[in-house]
């Protein structure tokens, strides 16, 4: 079967619009991406790299997140140890030091190479702490997000054919049975 590509930018958008809704995230905030092409295609994670399905993602996700303010965080595969792809802006406002590497489809991975070739200045980084991500085919982004992250469920549950898992942070609560929080 042919894979609808114009689907899959739709359902992208609807998990990014969905996620920036329940997050309350705000001009300046962090979203983290991890997308498998293969996966979103039906294949298996890291063995069929496709810079179409990847392209259709990132129409779907990109758009948005740039209207509302919020930094794309794109992350690549496990050949660049999830390195992450984001603005040069992104690395000064946050003090991320970057690294130097540019993502490749099957050494880094499509995603993150078509944010490298999409953005204006991109840049790679190792470590980020992200205020909520998406993660298309099992790309594992949670060493990604601020240290409480809570899942999120949306009306969406797959890109294409990859299973779709999302999760938003939050600070952590701290103190006792006195503690008053908001």
């Amino acid at each position: 079967m042919e894979p609808n590509f114009e689907q899959i930018t739709a359902q992208a958008r609807a998990a990014a619009t969905q996620l920036l809704d329940t997050a309350g995230l705000n001009a300046g905030d962090i979203f983290v991406v991890g997308c498998s092409s293969s996966e979103v295609l039906g294949g298996h994670i890291g063995r069929a790299s496709s810079r179409e399905a990847a392209e259709a993602v990132f129409a779907g996700i990109h758009p948005i997140l740039r209207e509302r303010g919020v930094y794309l965080a794109a992350q690549c595969c496990e050949h660049l140890n999830r390195a992450l792809i984001i603005e040069a802006e992104c690395a000064r406002e946050y003090g991320y030091e970057p690294v130097c590497v540019v993502p490749q489809p099957k050494a880094g991975g499509s995603f993150a190479t078509q944010a490298w070739q999409t953005f204006q200045r991109p840049t790679a980084v190792e470590h980020i702490r992200a205020h909520a991500g998406l993660d298309i085919g099992g790309t594992l982004i949670g060493m990604h997000l601020r240290d409480v992250a809570v899942p999120v469920r949306l009306g969406v549950d797959h890109v294409g054919q990859a299973i779709l898992l999302c999760a938003r942070t939050r600070p952590r609560f701290i103190g006792g049975s006195r503690a008053v929080y908001e």
